[in-house]
């Protein structure tokens, strides 16, 4: 995430005094770092469109130049409608006792504090170096096969269902028939049936993976992936679709709300990274695990845009985050009614 600008203000939340006493409470466990809340160096983050997140830079009681780092995120309005935020919590905590992204330095009413990570976050153009692209496939195949606690179902389809919901129930009757409503919970039941195979695998998904939530460590190489609001046990296939979905963004930009599907990666580039992706274990892949992998992740690309143009429009709804999330749903649900006949055979 890129630096916005920087302030010496505690970030703004619905409940700054528990932010101080957890910040007082961290800084006491270091030990090192000047007491005075006010000397606190606040820089907020751009690129966050759930939450929003904060660097804070703290000077050590070696010298105003030393500084300890410390991130803050504040939760979105009406995140609960997303995911459930004590699930959430349980597996950031699971995450870090993998050795998988930040620890977890505190908690309050509305957001929390975590370790700060010494690595880049990516760009959108990392994603298309060859090199980098490799890494990301590795580090997704280790995700997607961490032993995550709890059940181990799909919620794709019953989470689109719940935000089906929720988008009727937030829309005016323009809305409703601006982007077919009442027709996609048809829609999610087609996909459901076509998309749905015994033989597919199942792991434990991202659900996010585009660039923002992705650092790399440029001394090692090594890939950190951030931010797990959204995970869960889902097809692999379609974590994979995701991720290619996202090459067509770049949130940092003047219109970050605008996609750019001509940058969406051609078959050489999807099939690179699967054989990447399945050969990183170290076992013997065949072609037709490539091909299958490849048609499946192109297919559960429909299932993709109906969840982030749910999520625009109900973000739109309840996000005060400078973000125009109606016209990024609209242009997710464009994609959906553009690409479904060819890519489930249609006439």
């Amino acid at each position: 995430m890129a630096i916005k600008t920087k302030t010496s203000l505690i970030p703004s939340c619905s409940s700054p005094e528990d932010l101080k006493r957890v910040l007082q409470t961290l800084g006491s466990s270091w030990g090192d770092v000047v007491e005075d809340l006010e000397r606190l160096e606040v820089v907020p983050l751009k690129g966050a469109m759930t939450n929003e997140v904060y660097q804070i830079n703290w000077p050590t009681l070696n010298g105003e130049d030393v500084h300890r780092k410390v991130l803050v995120r504040i939760y979105g309005d009406g995140v609960d409608l997303f995911f459930n935020r004590d699930d959430e919590i349980k597996t950031f905590e699971c995450m870090s006792l993998h050795g998988y992204g930040p620890k977890l330095l505190g908690r309050f009413s509305d957001g929390r504090l975590e370790e700060f990570i010494h690595a880049r976050t990516l760009s959108a153009d990392d994603l298309r170096k060859v090199e980098t692209s490799d890494f990301i496939a590795a580090k997704l195949r280790e995700f997607h096969m961490l032993d995550m606690p709890g059940p181990k179902n799909v919620i794709l389809w019953e989470r689109l269902r719940t935000w089906l919901k929720e988008a009727k129930n937030l829309s005016s009757p323009i809305e409703m028939d601006e982007f077919r409503l009442e027709a996609l919970e048809g829609e999610i039941n087609l996909l459901e049936e076509r998309l749905t195979r015994g033989d597919q695998e199942i792991g434990f998904c991202h659900n996010d993976l585009q660039y923002g939530n992705i650092m790399i460590d440029e001394e090692t190489n090594a890939i950190t992936v951030i931010d797990y609001e959204y995970s869960s046990f889902n097809p692999i296939a379609y974590d994979i679709a995701n991720h290619f979905c996202e090459m067509a963004a770049n949130y940092h930009s003047d219109t970050p709300h605008i996609l750019d599907y001509t940058l969406y990666p051609e078959e050489e580039e999807r099939r690179r990274f699967i054989t990447t992706y399945l050969g990183s274990t170290g076992k013997a892949t065949s072609e037709e695990e490539v091909e299958r992998l490849l048609s499946d992740a192109e297919s559960y690309t429909l299932a993709n845009h109906i969840f982030w143009g749910l999520w625009g429009i109900i973000s739109g709804h309840v996000n005060k985050i400078e973000f125009d999330y109606m016209e990024y749903a609209r242009q997710r649900f464009e994609q959906y009614w553009l690409r479904k006949p060819l890519l489930l055979d249609l006439p």
